[in-house]
């Protein structure tokens, strides 16, 4: 029973740090990467759609990304969604494709994209402590209704301690990956 409660905790940290480098590919560095147009929708006849799903998103070359709509009139809609987002990138269409080039990132604009990072990482660590304190209730009133003894929920709470450290460091090394990917 203590176990299927640690393996299902596991799998919970393991979303939580999934979502962690998810959320993470979205931010901007210096390189073209298609996932930051992963949270941009355009208006597809009346229904909010992500670009992806309208258009052929590819990186032609470390600077660039090409989108190009499967519909040709869709074309301008994409763009005015780019422009209206905070990215910071200026679209140009010749008519059938959108090329965005990514320029190199400034200093102050790296600052802030490591900030936003860390932030997300906290985020992260604080699901992750939630996470614990709800197992540990969960081992606590099951130690109560005499399921399982006092020795065992020591050291359950002792696993679920050591598992919470273990994916805590996990969310550091994705932040300091991240972080020196901005920086490079």
């Amino acid at each position: 029973m203590v176990n299927d409660l640690l393996s299902e905790l596991k799998a919970g940290f393991e979303q939580a740090v999934v979502a962690l480098r998810r959320d993470a590919a979205k931010i901007r560095t210096g390189r073209a990467n298609p996932n930051i147009l992963e949270g941009l929708r355009v208006d597809y006849y009346g229904t909010p759609t992500p670009v992806m799903q309208i258009a052929a998103v590819k990186v032609a070359d470390a600077r660039m990304i090409t989108i190009q709509p499967w519909e040709k009139n869709m074309i301008n809609a994409i763009e005015k969604c780019i422009l209206a987002s905070d990215l910071g990138l200026n679209p140009s269409n010749d008519g059938t494709i959108i090329r965005l080039p990514v320029p190199a990132l400034t200093g102050e604009r790296r600052k802030e994209f490591t900030k936003q990072v860390k932030d997300m990482g906290e985020k992260t660590k604080i699901a992750i402590r939630n996470q614990r304190r709800d197992m540990n209730d969960m081992l606590k009133s099951i130690q109560k209704d005499g399921e399982i003894t006092e020795d065992d929920l020591k050291k359950a709470l002792t696993k679920v301690q050591d598992m919470t450290e273990e994916w805590t460091k996990k969310v550091d090394e994705v932040v300091a990956e991240k972080e020196k990917e901005i920086m490079e």
